[in-house]
């Protein structure tokens, strides 16, 4: 990766700006299943009705009624929620006070495949943690894939977001945790970094922040 030419940057949120674990969600979720089950989803893979309310052509109250019939769950709208939003942990300040320092001097955009519920609480935890409006004061744009109609890997997000913002893409590095986004993007031809832990992206732009 050679930060010399690199003019702008898409970041992925989960598991590169906030915190997750997947795991959390799932045994939340297997809580109110009312015989023995197994909730498919975790970072490479996940059923069909994950898939639907993620490219927003399920509704929260159609992806809560799916997740009770797949899964023969008995719970409230907010026990499901709750659990739901279990996987989101906490948004480490530095990364905040990085991405602030990066779009001074670099055009950074957000793109993560995400949901309603999830959105909402994301800006929860920015509102109770940091002094920012909201994530996406952070961006020049934010892409949710809910909200696009569009999510990673397929080729479509990442050419929209090029398109849109006038991006030269071998000057436009994307940094994700999923190697299968990452492999999309290296064929169309950007910058890519898969981060893994323990590296963070504080790590990757150590020399970048003031």
């Amino acid at each position: 990766m050679d930060l010399k030419q690199t003019k702008n940057i898409i970041f992925d949120l989960g598991g590169v700006i906030i915190n997750i674990d997947y795991d959390k969600s799932i045994q939340e979720l297997q809580k109110f299943c009312k015989n023995d089950c197994t909730i498919e989803f975790s970072q490479k893979e996940q059923s069909h009705l994950f898939d639907l309310y993620e490219t927003g052509v399920s509704t929260d109250e159609e992806f809560r009624n799916s997740l009770r019939k797949a899964y023969n769950i008995e719970a409230t709208d907010e026990q499901i929620d709750h659990a739901w939003n279990a996987m989101l942990l906490d948004i480490p300040k530095e990364r905040i006070d990085l991405l602030l320092e990066l779009g001074k001097k670099y055009r950074i955009f957000l793109l993560s495949n995400t949901n309603a519920i999830h959105l909402r609480r994301f800006n929860e935890i920015v509102a109770h943690s940091f002094t920012i409006p909201s994530l996406d004061s952070l961006f020049e744009k934010s892409y949710y894939s809910h909200l696009v109609g569009k999510r990673k890997p397929d080729a479509p997000i990442f050419e929209q977001i090029l398109a849109e913002n006038n991006l030269d893409r071998s000057e436009t590095l994307f940094i994700d945790d999923s190697v299968q986004h990452i492999k999309s993007a290296d064929k169309l031809g950007l910058q890519t970094l898969h981060l893994q832990a323990p590296l963070t992206i504080n790590k990757v732009f150590a020399d970048v922040a003031v």
